[in-house]
């Protein structure tokens, strides 16, 4: 099984460095059969190859079974014609991975800072929507007629609408069984109201899963006030975008946010949050986004490949952040603990080994 991995720009080198070690540990010990290969991309390779995204590392994902991708620094990027690629769109078109699922859990241990705690998915259209990059063939989804003046265009499909929609619905079959369709349908009518019609179809095809729907507005409201009602949330680009760092921070931290980008053929894990170049190469950086959206790109391989190690695998890796996490000594130092980057993950590593031993 050949993983890609791009260690990105900031603390991406650092997190995923982290994530790499978790990996190699359970492919030694549940013999996984994993390649690594690094591919470098962001800043690095535009200072050594005028771009942000060699068509090499390019090439190396649409090969790979899966990606892992640190955090890059897409907003510090030159315009794309000096290089400036936004590396993260640009996998998610060109692999075509149209449905970026998004968990939000509350953890023993963690403060939540929504009213109640919750346990829910935002399953999020990936490749269309608002999205400026993600909207046209040729040329961009963003335009000037004049210094004052800007347009957007939005873009979405029936197409696009269907696979978001069946992905939550078959996610949702593993889960609690619930899918809320969240949308600004009383506004924007004519596109909100293709998404729904196709949404409301896929539904149809899954009478064992309750439906509703849900206005944006009044979900970010409910997300703070009652989120225990949610289980998976279906939505377009940027909507569920917004909705899924809102639910990660409401649940604990943006930094425990796990993210994968799934297509029908490829799937890229890849952390929530940013690159905090601030903080970069100063072992601060939490890394649990990304090994935890790795965790979840395990999950996908099992499906895909009937792969019962990796299923396995990507469970022990959610119960031994699970045990960090709910204790102070074991945990980063944003989360109040005293732990950095390196001492983390060895400490993730031995919480590992000794569910191993347990069951040996």
């Amino acid at each position: 099984m050949r993983l890609v991995v791009m260690p990105g720009d900031g603390i991406g080198p650092e997190v995923t460095a982290a994530t790499v070690r978790v990996i190699e540990k359970l492919d030694r010990r549940l013999d996984l059969g994993i390649a690594l290969e690094t591919h470098e991309v962001g800043f690095v390779t535009l200072k050594s190859e005028g771009t942000t995204l060699p068509a090499a590392a390019m090439k190396a994902a649409e090969e790979a079974d899966g990606v892992v991708l640190g955090p890059v620094s897409t907003l510090e990027y030159p315009p794309p014609e000096k290089g400036g690629v936004n590396v993260s769109a640009a996998l998610r078109q060109g692999l075509d991975l149209y449905a970026n699922l998004r968990p939000a859990r509350s953890r023993r241990g963690i403060a939540h800072y929504g009213r109640t705690e919750m346990d829910l998915v935002i399953a999020r259209e990936n490749t269309e929507g608002f999205y400026a990059v993600r909207t046209m063939y040729q040329g961009g989804g963003e335009f000037m007629p004049t210094p004052d003046l800007a347009f957007a265009i939005r873009k979405i499909s029936a197409e696009g609408s269907r696979r978001i929609a069946r992905s939550a619905f078959t996610l949702a079959m593993r889960r609690r069984k619930k899918v809320t369709a969240v949308h600004k349908a009383n506004v924007l009518k004519m596109s909100e109201a293709l998404f729904l019609r196709e949404v409301r179809k896929v539904a149809a095809e899954f009478p064992a899963v309750a439906y509703d729907e849900q206005l944006v507005d009044s979900m970010a409201a409910m997300l703070v006030r009652d989120a225990r009602r949610y289980d998976v949330a279906v939505t377009t680009n940027m909507f569920g975008d917004i909705l899924s760092d809102l639910s990660s921070e409401l649940s604990g931290s943006l930094g425990l946010g796990a993210s994968v980008n799934a297509g029908d053929t490829h799937c890229m894990a890849q952390a929530q949050h940013g690159s905090a170049p601030d903080i970069a190469g100063q072992d601060k950086a939490n890394p649990v986004s990304l090994i935890l959206s790795a965790a979840m790109l395990l999950d996908w391989l099992a499906d895909r490949h009937q792969a019962e190690n990796f299923s396995r695998a990507a469970n022990m890796i959610e119960r031994a952040v699970d045990v960090l996490l709910e204790r102070p000594e074991t945990r980063t130092r944003d989360l109040g603990g005293r732990l950095g980057t390196a001492s983390f993950t060895t400490a993730l590593e031995e919480a590992l080994e000794g569910q191993l031993a347990a069951v040996e």
